[in-house]
């Protein structure tokens, strides 16, 4: 793709090309062997295709792949979409807390002429916050921080989280380190790499309990917890974790944005040398030719976490098995903390389109594996949702000096066949018609309830709360307040 290759305009050709066509994305999807949900991301400029695709859709679509690539919008009203569309990302503007505005066929071209000429007079103005206003500044700290994080998803969307700079570093630190190319790596490879780096590593026992290494760049030395404060799988991960901002030559930073790129690319290099690309690759094939993908077994393999090796997968699935997939993390409520996807499933999101502090739906495996027995604490399901229908397996994470949590890798159900656990007859439905409330039972409750929130759930205070309007408390699912209140009055009637 060209330098300046800007998918939002590449979304709106591709759309323009197929309504003057007269087909819908169904139709499309028969013509080019896509499913309809990846299709209507790549219109909404959500994720990056291949040049092969673009051939394949200008063939579908009767015109070329340079009218695609053209870098100017197809009409006004493409222009005035792709204009709202960039203002919502910018931090001014999530700051006036707005609900997201999507610019449908309902909304007539004078309409949103209006809201973007006025966004850009806001814009324009100077900052009204006077200096010294501490709220303030820690509301726009906060506001950069959702900001950074959701320009960053995209980007890893973009790529499917293949950093393929990032693989070339530590392939070649591999390499240097004497890395037998199969299998964990060894102690000794481990204490190379520190080597190669200038440092050494020791354990002791007095490392401040918000640290999770410390490094002394004078000495060069890797402090890190002894053994009875860090299992052998954390240690690599964060002495490697450390090694990663020098081996990338990372710089310090007092811009949250760099700092959290910083944490990713580091956490990657890491990553990238625990389950090296070549035989994490050649190990993957094999399992994809056996239609037995596991998580599981790449965890064992390479003896790291369960969730370095989910995120381990979504680096190279989508690379080098043509695989598209999601990925989240939550705890036993369904609060989301960490996810990825570029498989088109539609996660939960603020008006800012950020993701952390939201709540997955009950019917999603994330929280249905809280209830499940058996399998070693995996769980595995179809869900069924208005977007389409996606496999996943979950497994509830409990090696961790965190609460235990869910993790879940997930596909789209036409690659479910290369998974493990996908025969399971499991199938929970989480169209909007399912998971929205019984109002009934939301209007008998609602000024009645008055749940506290548990201890754990204190930290999402600070979080954006449910954007529902019958969850006024942050960290509560009145939902099951109330069903709960509901039984009980049920069981006093009886």
């Amino acid at each position: 793709m060209a330098e300046d290759f800007d998918p939002l305009v590449l979304g709106a050709r591709i759309r323009h090309a197929r309504r003057r066509r007269g087909a819908t994305l169904a139709d499309v999807s028969a013509a080019v062997g896509r499913p309809a949900p990846y299709l209507s991301q790549l219109e909404n400029g959500k994720v990056e295709p291949k040049l092969s695709l673009l051939g394949d859709l200008a063939d579908a679509l009767d015109t070329t792949t340079a009218d695609f690539l053209d870098a100017t919008p197809p009409d006004r009203r493409a222009e005035l979409e792709i204009g709202i569309a960039r203002a919502q990302e910018h931090p001014r503007y999530i700051e006036l807390g707005l609900p997201h505005l999507k610019p449908s066929a309902k909304v007539s071209d004078d309409v949103l002429e209006h809201v973007l000429t006025l966004w850009r007079c806001l814009v324009d103005r100077p900052d009204p916050v006077e200096a010294g206003d501490t709220g303030s500044d820690h509301r726009r700290l906060a506001d950069h921080a959702r900001a950074a994080n959701i320009g960053l998803r995209e980007e890893m969307r973009i790529r499917d989280n293949y950093f393929a700079e990032i693989e070339e570093v530590a392939a070649k630190a591999l390499a240097a380190a004497g890395y037998s190319g199969t299998g964990p790596i060894s102690e000794r490879v481990l204490t190379e790499l520190a080597a190669s780096q200038g440092f050494t590593i020791e354990r002791v026992n007095s490392i401040p309990r918000t640290a999770r290494s410390i490094t002394d760049t004078r000495d060069r030395i890797i402090f890190i917890p002894d053994r009875g404060g860090l299992r052998i799988r954390q240690a690599r991960s964060v002495v490697l974790q450390t090694l990663g901002h020098f081996a990338l030559e990372h710089t310090d930073t007092t811009d949250f944005g760099e700092y959290l790129r910083q944490r990713i690319e580091s956490n990657y290099f890491a990553a990238a040398v625990l389950a090296p690309e070549g035989p994490a690759v050649e190990f993957l094939r094999d399992a994809q030719r056996q239609r037995d993908i596991s998580v599981e077994d790449l965890k064992e393999v390479f003896y790291i976490s369960y969730e370095m090796a989910a995120h381990r997968f979504t680096n190279l699935a989508t690379r080098h098995l043509d695989i598209p997939c999601h990925f989240l993390r939550t705890d036993s409520e369904g609060v989301i903390s960490k996810a990825y996807e570029n498989d088109g499933i539609g996660f939960p999101a603020a008006s800012d389109g950020g993701l952390e502090g939201q709540r997955v739906p009950r019917q999603w495996g994330s929280r249905q594996a809280w209830n499940a027995h058996g399998s070693f604490l995996l769980h595995s399901q179809f869900t069924v949702t208005d977007g389409g229908e996606y496999f996943c397996t979950t497994y509830i994470e409990t090696e961790t000096d965190r609460l235990p949590h869910a993790i879940s890798l997930g596909t789209p159900k036409e690659h479910a066949g290369a998974f493990r656990g996908s025969d399971t007859l499991r199938r929970e439905f989480a169209r909007g018609r399912e998971i929205e409330p019984d109002p009934r039972l939301v209007a008998e409750w609602r000024d009645i309830a008055w749940p506290s929130a548990a201890e754990r759930s204190h930290v999402l205070s600070a979080l954006p709360p449910s954007e529902r309007e019958f969850s006024p408390f942050p960290g509560i699912d009145l939902l099951d307040v109330y069903r709960f209140l509901e039984r009980q009055r049920r069981g006093r009637s009886h």
